[in-house]
């Protein structure tokens, strides 16, 4: 698979080329980036490691270069501020996505190809790449939720002390303010993570505005999120260049799903070789399912805005 990230020379787009290289699923990777001085330079030092780590063919590249890939992976955009919503980016942002997108469709895509959207604010651009592309909607994923389910996982296993890798917990809907946790169905080695001593609804307040948090925790300690997100990021595109059929909390355009339609958001997603293979319509709390299409109608109030 050549895979092809926008962006690359920024903080993002290199730790996901970098989490791509330590994979060693796809056989190519080309780094574009407005500084073709810093996308030279990053995929060079990447270069520099390949006799250690993976066969694979890594450069820096042009617009045309995305013709022939089989995945197009967006990171360029604007950073987040401290105390700035994800939505609140969409004015600085989408000039920038839009002049991306003409480029993009100027070089030509190949029918089959991916369009995967990482820049913020995610869900919104996911829509937007999928209305101005004329891509099939299997084939615009965005990041979504990925991220953030991650850091909830991670987080409930350190409270728990219990491996990261055996809790299962979704966050779903607009990776944002109104991201909802799905308690209802989470799990740590396939056991009821409700059941466990000290899941109390006290524990999951905690652990939810932790992880609602953590992106501007990570901002205001560092400057950026990097590597965690790279690994996410890598995680969707191996899932489709495997073609893995994980169940994966992607943005794509939803189908009619919880009664949802006409708005990218997180729900439970096949994800495999032709992308978004389907949308799983999981039994919900109340609560939940309430959470949910709040977050939908606060995402169609910003596309109406546009």
């Amino acid at each position: 698979m050549k895979v092809a990230i926008i962006g690359g020379g920024g903080r993002v787009g290199s730790c996901a080329a970098f989490a791509l290289q330590l994979g060693k699923i796809v056989r190519e990777i080309v780094i574009l980036d407005a500084n073709q001085a810093m996308a030279e330079g990053e995929a060079l030092d990447l270069m520099h490691g390949s006799a250690f780590v993976a066969d694979q063919r890594i450069t820096a590249g042009h617009y045309a270069d995305c013709a022939d890939a089989d995945l197009v992976c967006i990171t360029a955009g604007l950073r987040r501020k401290p105390d700035e919503s994800r939505l609140d980016l969409i004015n600085r942002n989408v000039t920038l996505f839009k002049s991306i997108l003409d480029q993009i469709a100027g070089a030509g895509l190949r029918k089959d190809a991916i369009l995967f959207v990482v820049s913020n604010p995610v869900d919104i651009l996911t829509h937007l790449a999928f209305q101005k592309l004329g891509l099939p909607w299997r084939q615009v994923i965005g990041l979504g939720t990925m991220l953030d389910t991650s850091r909830f996982c991670s987080l409930i296993a350190e409270a728990i002390k219990l491996p990261p890798t055996q809790v299962r917990a979704l966050i779903l809907g607009e990776h944002g303010d109104s991201m909802l946790p799905v308690w209802s169905s989470s799990t740590v080695d396939g056991l009821p993570l409700t059941k466990f001593p000290g899941v109390t609804p006290a524990f999951q307040t905690q652990i939810f505005e932790r992880t609602q948090k953590s992106g501007a925790e990570v901002i205001s300690r560092k400057g950026g999120a990097g590597w965690a997100v790279g690994v996410t990021i890598a995680e969707v595109i191996q899932a489709i260049a495997l073609d893995r059929r994980s169940i994966l909390p992607v943005s794509s355009v939803i189908q009619n799903v919880y009664g949802l339609r006409d708005v990218a958001l997180s729900v439970p997603t096949v994800v495999g070789r032709g992308g978004v293979l389907s949308q799983i319509e999981l039994e919900l709390w109340p609560k939940e399912l309430q959470a949910l299409q709040s977050s939908a109608k606060a995402l169609k109030e910003t596309l109406a805005k546009i």
